[in-house]
């Protein structure tokens, strides 16, 4: 039995310790800053996989030079509506902030555009990125390939990666629509919070090396991480590959690596489409039609286990604002991870209130 101690912090301050710690390992300001609201965000929508558990494992990339503190995209091919863009091992969040916003600027200009981002590295959440086109009246479609987790449908061999992806669109009334998924049974980043936290996993979630399922997170680290929706899961995952890796000019299959991974370069690539809406349709005839489809779904009677039906991106919006109101929990393995940082460059660790009551966690 674990006894866990959750240490809840407010996020201005988290943001700022993040940013500054990056700032210490010889990120610029501004990136450094867009570093840390990518982690938080993570935190705030209730996915702690890609939050402040992901600082220490880009900062150690940077130190082991497998990762460029200063970020420098370069274009390599333009054609109006279709950019090449490479990211020279830098940020991936650096990275894809700069396709994002040259997506939407084509976009506006072309009415549909497409942007290829090879040499990158991970980016954390893909939704943070196509939420910045949403918001501005666009549609983005990103998707990316990330280092092996999951064996071919058939096979045994860790030679697919997890490669996410997202949609975004414009909602009623001024909210995103928004999905975001890996095409496994679950982020891989998940596993990990679950062997930082001393828990098992779900059945379905992972299998051993040999390929015998597993509730052990350690096992499935160190093992395969399963396809959603079986042969599904991995024909998706194989198919983004060919989109983020092959067509984009970067890394592909088993020459990815992982932000887990302390050296090598990630080599991932990334591919963003972008639609303007106002390209297809008048904005207030899309707006109402799109109100329209929300409001079918809100009006859908509940099943007997839930408690009320959501648009994608909603779950998202409601534990930002609780989150925001009172605090992001860590657990103590990664405000250990955050006290070895603080430690190391002098950077001041943000205030915490501690639960009374310990959360015991089974050992997985």
């Amino acid at each position: 039995m674990v006894v866990m101690t959750p240490r809840t912090v407010a996020a201005a301050p988290l943001a700022t310790f993040m940013a500054d710690v990056a700032r210490a390992h010889g990120v610029p300001s501004h990136d450094a800053d867009l570093l840390a609201d990518t982690l938080l965000v993570a935190e705030l929508w209730g996915h702690p996989s890609h939050g402040a558990i992901r600082l220490p494992w880009y900062l150690t990339r940077i130190r082991s030079g497998a990762m460029r503190a200063v970020t420098e995209v370069e274009t390599v091919r333009d054609t109006g509506s279709v950019v090449v863009l490479d990211g020279h091992d830098g940020l991936g969040q650096v990275v894809t902030q700069r396709a994002v916003e040259l997506g939407v600027d084509r976009a506006r200009e072309h009415g549909i555009s497409a942007v290829a981002v090879r040499r990158s590295g991970h980016f954390g959440t893909a939704a943070y990125f196509t939420r910045y086109a949403a918001e501005r009246g666009f549609i983005a479609l990103l998707a990316t390939n990330a280092s092996p987790a999951m064996a071919p449908w058939g096979g045994r061999t860790k030679l697919v990666g997890t490669n996410p992806w997202s949609i975004a669109a414009p909602g009623p009334d001024g909210d995103v629509l928004v999905m975001d998924m890996a095409n496994t049974a679950v982020a891989r980043g998940k596993v990990y919070v679950a062997a930082d936290r001393g828990e098992a996993i779900p059945q379905g979630w992972g299998a051993a090396a040999d390929g015998t399922p597993t509730t052990d997170p350690r096992e499935a680290i160190e093992g395969l991480i399963l396809p959603v929706g079986g042969a599904k899961g991995y024909v998706m995952a194989f198919m983004f590959d060919v989109l983020a890796g092959v067509l984009t000019g970067s890394a592909f299959g088993a020459d990815v690596v992982g932000p887990y991974r302390p050296e090598g370069a990630s080599g991932a690539g990334h591919l963003l489409i972008t639609l303007d809406v106002a390209a297809f349709a008048e904005r207030e005839e899309y707006d109402v039609r799109v109100a329209a489809l929300a409001e079918q779904v809100h009006s859908s009677e509940p099943a007997s286990w839930s408690d009320g039906v959501l648009t994608p991106g909603e779950l998202e919006d409601r534990n930002r604002r609780r989150a925001e109101a009172d605090g992001i929990r860590l657990s103590d393995a990664t405000w250990s991870e955050l006290t070895t940082l603080a430690d190391a460059t002098g950077v001041a660790l943000p205030a915490t209130t501690t639960e009374d009551t310990p959360t015991p966690r089974e050992n997985a």
